[in-house]
């Protein structure tokens, strides 16, 4: 089990921080909500390991057998590796190539707001939208955010994979 976790947690890993680094660059320039649908796209297309983990683990390691608890902790391990790849990436992006990511992102939706939200809730919504990016403005916090959302979705997609492949 635990080479099965290493193998395709580091295939997810691997996955992950390539496909990041390649929205990255693909998708600079356009606007804020685009690049979260491509963001969470490779999320999901990365985590394609976890399904595939498992079942190499239930065909090839354990006589086609595999209990939803098993498949599920292998699943959201392998996960794991996935959320550690993007949390890197993101923090060396945050951190040495685009220091001023913070900055711009605040700028970014809040012209977004601007252009969506009539002038009062606009106001309400860029104080509050400025007071959560002055505290949580730092390079490791938005790693471990980033970290902290690809488990959860891991987590998700670990679930129905080992609802689709449980066996007794």
């Amino acid at each position: 089990m635990k080479k099965t976790i290493i193998r395709y947690g580091l295939y997810s890993l691997l996955a992950a921080a390539v496909l990041f680094l390649l929205a990255l660059v693909l998708g600079k320039g356009a606007s804020y909500s685009t690049q979260e649908v491509i963001g969470y796209t490779t999320m999901v297309v990365s985590l394609t390991f976890v399904f595939f983990g498992i079942k190499h683990y239930r065909d090839r390691e354990n006589d086609g057998k595999i209990s939803f608890g098993k498949a599920l902790l292998i699943g959201f391990l392998i996960s794991l590796f996935a959320g550690v790849g993007f949390g890197i990436v993101d923090y060396i992006y945050t951190t040495w190539i685009n220091p001023d990511f913070a900055q711009e992102y605040l700028t970014g939706i809040t012209a977004e707001m601007k252009a969506t939200l009539p002038a009062d809730e606009f106001e309400t919504a860029k104080a509050e939208l400025e007071q959560q990016m002055e505290q949580y403005s730092g390079s490791g916090f938005w790693a471990f955010i980033m970290f902290a959302t690809v488990a959860v979705i891991g987590l998700v997609i670990s679930v129905i994979s080992a609802l689709i492949l449980q066996r007794k």
